[in-house]
């Protein structure tokens, strides 16, 4: 059995799909939901669905090993963050390598970096007049948003579309493909 472990920041909608999605899988399950952000709502999603759910501070991340040796002991094959806003510790990127991945609700290397997510992105691409948008899954590194990509969809944007109209499209984009892209990770080779 495959394991997963999700970071999330806030609302946790890409959390619960995934949850769901292996739910009714006999290969991989969640394991954990771990978020920044004590209110965040994936870790009320995560209880609700029986998935471990850990709340980490600051420090924890980044001035100790606390989250890294937490990690070691879940033994995760995949590690996936799903709106998580804060940078990804080095420490962690190399020691699960080619293990941690994210989305970004936008095609990289276009509208990524530094405070570059969610509603910021959308406006963005609406404020450019971009004809296209879409999802990026792609490795983790030291730097927000310029992992190896692993894969993109892409949508046609509307002439009259609004950044709240794209960010519905673009987070049916996510729903659909995020947890068959994890799923082929994890089973890559073992055909």
């Amino acid at each position: 059995m495959k394991r997963i472990i999700i970071f999330a920041s806030g609302s946790g909608t890409n959390a619960e799909n995934i949850i769901k999605y292996f739910q009714k899988r006999k290969n991989a399950v969640v394991t954990h939901v771990f978020s920044n952000n004590r209110e965040a709502k994936a870790l009320k999603r995560a209880h609700a669905l029986k998935v471990k759910a850990l709340h980490f501070d600051r420090s924890a991340l980044y001035d100790s090993n606390e989250v890294l040796n937490i990690l070691k002991d879940a033994a995760p094959d995949i590690i996936i963050l799903a709106g998580f806003l804060w940078r990804f510790p080095e420490k962690i990127t190399s020691f699960f390598s080619n293990k941690v991945i994210n989305i970004h609700p936008a095609l990289l290397p276009k509208y990524g970096g530094k405070g570059m997510y969610g509603h910021h992105v959308h406006q963005a691409v609406i404020e450019n007049k971009e004809r296209e948008s879409g999802i990026t899954i792609h490795y983790v590194n030291d730097r927000y948003d310029e992992g190896a990509i692993i894969f993109q969809a892409k949508i046609t944007i509307p002439d009259e579309s609004s950044a709240k109209n794209l960010a519905a499209a673009i987070h049916q984009l996510e729903h659909k493909h995020f947890p068959i892209i994890i799923e082929k990770l994890l089973f890559a080779g073992e055909d």
